[in-house]
């Protein structure tokens, strides 16, 4: 006997029933298998008579009844009733007792019914990627700023326009005037720079520094301090106060190189300037139709959602949250976080901020799941191996090696999914206006 119960768009009930013969069966053989392997005393192995086995280990025959009857009856009659579970059953209300019926009921999670439409007259934007010549000419003063060079200058005093190479050091302080120390809340940690170039009077440079520095010969050192605002750039200084002590090493003056063909041919295998100017263009139009691209399928993402309101299984949310979890700490150890540091995250409050974002991820894949059916999109299986071999390239290891480690994790199937998502945005993307 078998019923079933919705609770959600995405949860359902179902009442399970193994038939008596069938517990009896499974229960007799256990029993014959505990006899073999039982060491009882006064009984030698092998030798254990059945009655004695049922009386001694009635909760091993009961736990192994329930492992095995349990999950292959629940798929059973999820098949049978054309359900396709998204999660590991919740078995409760557990009935098992000899000569008896196994009861049990099995709570769940499956697929929502989605019913995708109007995709075809999303909105794409698709922003003017041209390239200015303003844009390359400001590129080409990039890189003559990089060739720079600096010579040296002797027998007086720093002016602006000059570069002051120097070593400093500085030392945080606090609202009282002293050094901050490291227990301080949010303390900023010390700044010492043995080898450095300040360009007195420019642009980016600190007026303090300018003003400091300013007039000073080599030998030199001088003491001030710089109070940054708090929306200053380095967010290591914003807000802070330190205290410097700046030593002249020497003063250097800047030569630019000329923006001409030799310029072109020392920064690289350019024929000459136009030759750097077209190689420039392209690169700057492949950045732009890049980032338009990305930006155009995020907000084609968030119309699609926001066009369908549909329930999501709570398990392929917690699924995403972990793997958004697990994303973010790969970056933050490969940034130099250590494991100890880990350990004191709040990860109840890490795992609820990554909710929401969660959910529009979930419901992103299944919309798109769905278009990627309606439009006949698949992934062969050529396309799998090219992404297998750029992370056996990516991870410097085989392909074989990379190839059956995701064979043996399940993962293949994860990625052919998310290849076929790709290509299903790419098409609403570049569908014709």
């Amino acid at each position: 006997m078998t019923s079933t119960e919705t609770k959600s768009n995405t949860r359902r009930e179902i009442l399970v029933e193994v038939p008596a013969d069938v517990v009896s069966r499974e229960i007799e053989a256990i029993v014959q298998k505990l006899q073999r392997v039982a060491r009882l005393p006064g009984f030698r192995r092998g030798k254990v008579p059945a009655s004695v086995i049922r009386t001694r280990f009635p909760e091993d025959i009961k736990s192994e009844v329930v492992e095995s009857l349990v999950p292959r009856y629940f798929r059973q009659e999820a098949e049978k009733q054309g359900l396709v579970p998204v999660s590991k059953p919740r078995v409760s209300d557990l009935h098992v007792e000899a000569g008896d019926p196994l009861r049990f009921k099995a709570t769940f999670e499956v697929m929502p019914e989605i019913e995708v439409s109007g995709y075809r007259e999303l909105p794409v934007e698709k922003p003017d990627t041209s390239v200015s010549d303003k844009e390359i000419e400001d590129s080409l003063q990039g890189l003559r700023e990089q060739h720079a060079a600096y010579t040296a200058v002797e027998g007086r005093a720093l002016a602006d326009g000059d570069f002051a190479q120097v070593s400093l050091q500085g030392v945080p302080k606090n609202s009282a005037g002293g050094p901050e120390t490291a227990s301080t809340p949010d303390a900023a940690k010390p700044v010492n720079v043995d080898d450095v170039l300040v360009e007195v009077g420019g642009s980016n440079t600190v007026r303090e520094f300018s003003d400091n520095l300013r007039g000073a010969n080599p030998g030199e050192t001088h003491t001030f301090e710089v109070s940054y605002p708090a929306d200053f750039s380095d967010q290591r200084l914003a807000g802070k106060t330190f205290a410097y002590t700046v030593t002249v090493k020497g003063i250097k003056q800047k030569h630019v190189p000329e923006l001409n063909d030799d310029l072109a041919k020392e920064i690289g295998s350019f024929t000459g300037l136009d030759d750097l100017r077209q190689k420039i263009r392209e690169g700057i139009e492949h950045e732009k139709q890049h980032a338009a691209e990305r930006e155009g399928k995020e907000k084609l993402v968030d119309e699609l959602v926001n066009r369908h309101d549909f329930e999501v299984p709570e398990s392929l949310v917690d699924r995403q949250v972990d793997l958004r979890l697990e994303r973010g700490l790969r970056a933050l150890a490969a940034q130099g976080l250590r494991a100890e540091d880990m350990k004191k995250m709040d990860f109840n409050r890490l795992r609820a901020s990554q909710r929401d974002a969660a959910v529009r991820e979930v419901k992103a894949s299944l919309l798109l799941d769905k278009i990627a059916d309606a439009e006949h999109i698949e992934v062969s299986d050529e396309e799998i191996e090219r992404e297998i071999e750029a992370l056996a390239s990516q991870t410097k290891q085989s392909t074989e090696s990379v190839r059956a480690r995701l064979t043996r994790e399940g993962a293949l199937d994860r990625i052919r999914n998310r290849l076929r998502n790709d290509k299903a945005l790419d098409f609403l993307y570049r569908r014709p206006a």
